[in-house]
């Protein structure tokens, strides 16, 4: 586990994008905090690693957004905040876009039962002493998630 400290939400997304260099297809990251947290922010960032920024729009209404990256890698891009539980997860396939592209799930511990096994939770949270500045928490749940982290680290 590290924590990050960013001071804007354009350091956010750059978090994002340094990230996002080490995502590789059937990566699930797991976004949590609360709304304007950073969230969206960060996905911008991961998606601006692809020249794909301008293409972000958060999936509140619709749940999930897909993005094709390259010809061989999609990002799906959920905002699960809307749902009651993992069964409503699972009746719209959620889970069946795990192993075919990169992941991004807001509000990912309301499906926590749902995720896989290995995966990558990072927690945004502000600080109350200053709302531009949040931290992000990086928890790997296995190892690849481990590698992830310490080469975020270094």
């Amino acid at each position: 586990m590290i924590k990050l400290l960013s001071n804007s939400e354009e350091e956010t997304k750059q978090y994002g994008k340094k990230i996002a260099k080490e995502l590789f297809k059937g990566a699930v990251v797991v976004l949590n905090g609360d709304l304007g947290s950073g969230k969206t922010a960060f996905t911008t960032g991961v998606m601006s690693f692809y020249g794909k920024e301008n293409e972000v729009s958060s999936p509140t209404f619709t749940i999930i957004n897909e993005y094709k990256l390259n010809n061989d890698l999609s990002l799906f891009h959920f905002d699960v905040y809307r749902l009651d539980n993992e069964d409503e997860f699972y009746a719209i396939g959620g889970d069946e876009y795990f192993e075919n592209g990169i992941s991004l799930i807001e509000w990912g511990e309301k499906i926590k039962s749902a995720l896989p096994k290995e995966y990558l939770e990072i927690k945004f949270e502000k600080l109350d002493e200053n709302p531009n500045i949040r931290t992000l928490e990086l928890l790997p749940h296995g190892d690849k998630y481990i590698n992830i982290v310490q080469k975020i680290a270094n």
